[in-house]
C-alpha cells in the first residue's frame, strides 16, 4: 500500500487519530498518538534512538549506555509500514494503528529495532530463494484484577460465579465460562485482520491457548505483537487481566509460544524440508541440527525475562533440553505428523513472554546456520526427554555466556543490537536482584 492509498483509507474511514507503534526490546508498544490530519501532512515522525535502551522497568543501562546509544542521543526517522494499518477496535473515536520501522537519516535501518532484526534474518532466506513459514501457538492466563503485586495471582470468576480450581485441559465448558470475553476477543481480532484460529483451554486454571494460521514470519510477528494488546484490552473490558508471563502462578504450568516452522522455495512454492521422493530432505535435518547446536546461545531471546526460567525447569511440561523427536511433546524440537508438503518443525522452547520479532529471528537464524554449516542433528529421542539431562541455560546470565561464544549468531543479528539487548536485560536482572522475596522472609528470617 502506498502512502497515497493509506491517506485515502484514513479519509474513507474517517480516522481522527493514529497510534504510531514501534515494538521495543521487550515487545512493548512505544511510539506516539497523533491526529490523522497532522500525520498525513508529515508522512514520518521522529523518536529518540534511546527508546531501544529502555528496560521493562523504565530504567536505563548505566555503564554500557554510551557504548550502545549515540552520545548525541540522536533521533530516528520513523516511517510507516503502510500494509500494517488496522483499526483500533476498542477506541471510542475512529482510530487507526500502524506499525513503524526505524531508520537513520541516511536511510539505513536502525539495527537496534527488533523488527529490523527479523527483517535482517529474513533477507538471508530471500537471498537463497527461500521463504520461511511460521504458525505460532500462544498460551496465556486469565486472572483476577491484581492491584497489589505482593499478592499472588488467582483465576477470575467465570459465568458460573465460581473460580476455576481443577485443571480443565481441553475443557469446552471451562472455555465457555468466559464466552463474552472471547467473543469480544474474536471481534477485535477480526477487525484487525488477525488470523487467529483455534481457541483451547490449556492445562492451567484459566489458562488458554490461541493458534494462528500459518503465514509469513514478519506478518505473524506483527500479529502476535498486536494480539497481546488485543487480549489485554478485551480482558479488562470484562474485569480481569490477561497475562503472557512465562510462569505467572506458582503451582500452575507455564505459558509457551510454540512455533511451527517450515521453509518453502520462492520459485516453486514447495517445502524444502521434503525431497522429491517425499522423504525428509538433508536441509530438514540440517535445520534441526542448527537449532540444536545454537539453541543455548539463542535462549536469551526465547527466555528473555527473570520469570522465563521458572518455566524451563524439570518436573513441568516445558522442555529442558534441545533434543528432537517425532510426535513427542517432551522435546524442544518436535516433528508433528504430516505429509511432505506440510513437513515442519515445532519449536517448543519459547515462553509466551517473548518479543515475537526476536524469537522468530533467533529460531530462523539458527536453522539457517545449520543449513549453511551442514550441521547434523543428534539421534532423535524415543520416550520422554523430561527424564534426560537438562542442557538449556537455567538463567539469562548463563544464556548470555553461550551467546558471547557464538560470534556467527551475533553477526547475523548484528553486534550492536546484541550489545544493546544484553545491556537492557542485565539491567533488568540487576533490578530484580535488589528485590527481597516472600520466600526469603519466610524461610530465612528466623532460621539462619
Amino acid at each position: 500500500m502506498s502512502f497515497e492509498v493509506l491517506k485515502t483509507w484514513l479519509e474513507d474511514n474517517k480516522i481522527t487519530e493514529i497510534e504510531c507503534l514501534v515494538p521495543d526490546m521487550a515487545g512493548v508498544a512505544r511510539g506516539k498518538i497523533t491526529p490523522a490530519k497532522k500525520y498525513v501532512r508529515e508522512e514520518s515522525m521522529r523518536l529518540p534512538e534511546a527508546l531501544f535502551a529502555q528496560t521493562v522497568t523504565g530504567d536505563w543501562p548505566d555503564d554500557e549506555y554510551e557504548e550502545i546509544i549515540d552520545p548525541a542521543e540522536i533521533d530516528m526517522m520513523v516511517l510507516p509500514d503502510t500494509g500494517t494499518v488496522r483499526f483500533v477496535p476498542w477506541a471510542v473515536e475512529p482510530t487507526a494503528q500502524i506499525i513503524h520501522d526505524c531508520f537513520y537519516r541516511d536511510g539505513s535501518p536502525v539495527p537496534l529495532a527488533p523488527r529490523n532484526v527479523l527483517k535482517r534474518v529474513l533477507q538471508l532466506f530471500t537471498d537463497e530463494g527461500w521463504r520461511p513459514v511460521v504458525a505460532p501457538e500462544l498460551e496465556f492466563f486469565l486472572t483476577d484484577i491484581n492491584k497489589d503485586p505482593d499478592y499472588p495471582l488467582v483465576p477470575p470468576i467465570g459465568r458460573s460465579g465460581r473460580r476455576e480450581t481443577a485443571r480443565q485441559s481441553y475443557g469446552i465448558d471451562a472455555v465457555n465460562e468466559f464466552d463474552p470475553l472471547f467473543e469480544q476477543m474474536y471481534d477485535y481480532s477480526e477487525a484487525q485482520r488477525l488470523s487467529i484460529d483455534t481457541l483451547i483451554h490449556e492445562d492451567g486454571a484459566a489458562q488458554m491457548e490461541i493458534n494462528f494460521e500459518h503465514g509469513d514470519a514478519l506478518e505473524l510477528a506483527d500479529q502476535v505483537f498486536l494480539f497481546k494488546r488485543t487480549v489485554r484490552e478485551a480482558a479488562q473490558k470484562h474485569n480481569c487481566f490477561a497475562t503472557f508471563m512465562a510462569k505467572p502462578m506458582e503451582r500452575e504450568p507455564g505459558s509457551a509460544m510454540h512455533v511451527h516452522q517450515s521453509v518453502v522455495s520462492m520459485e516453486t512454492g514447495k517445502n524444502i524440508f521434503t525431497s522429491k521422493n517425499g522423504k525428509p530432505s538433508k536441509l530438514f535435518y540440517q535445520f534441526i541440527g542448527g537449532q540444536q547446536k545454537y539453541m543455548n546461545a539463542a535462549v536469551p531471546f526465547f527466555a528473555p525475562n527473570i520469570n522465563s526460567y521458572r518455566r524451563l525447569t524439570p518436573g513441568g511440561s516445558a522442555p529442558i533440553n534441545s533434543h528432537w523427536a517425532e510426535d513427542n511433546r517432551s522435546v524442544g524440537l518436535r516433528i508433528p505428523g504430516s505429509d511432505g508438503q506440510n513437513r515442519r518443525i515445532e519449536h517448543r522452547v519459547s515462553g509466551a513472554d517473548v518479543n515475537p520479532y526476536l524469537a522468530f529471528a533467533a529460531m530462523l537464524a539458527t536453522g539457517y546456520m545449520g543449513i549453511k554449516n551442514k550441521i547434523k542433528p543428534t539421534p532423535k529421542v524415543t520416550g520422554s526427554a523430561h527424564y534426560l539431562k537438562q542442557d538449556l541455560p537455567r538463567t539469562i546470565e548463563e544464556g548470555f555466556r553461550y551467546l558471547d561464544n557464538c560470534p556467527e549468531l551475533m553477526e547475523i543479528l548484528h553486534p550492536r543490537f546484541i550489545a544493546a539487548y544484553k545491556a537492557v536485560k542485565m539491567t533488568e536482572h540487576g533490578s530484580f536482584q535488589k528485590v527481597i522475596s516472600s520466600w526469603e522472609r519466610e524461610f530465612l528470617l528466623l532460621n539462619v
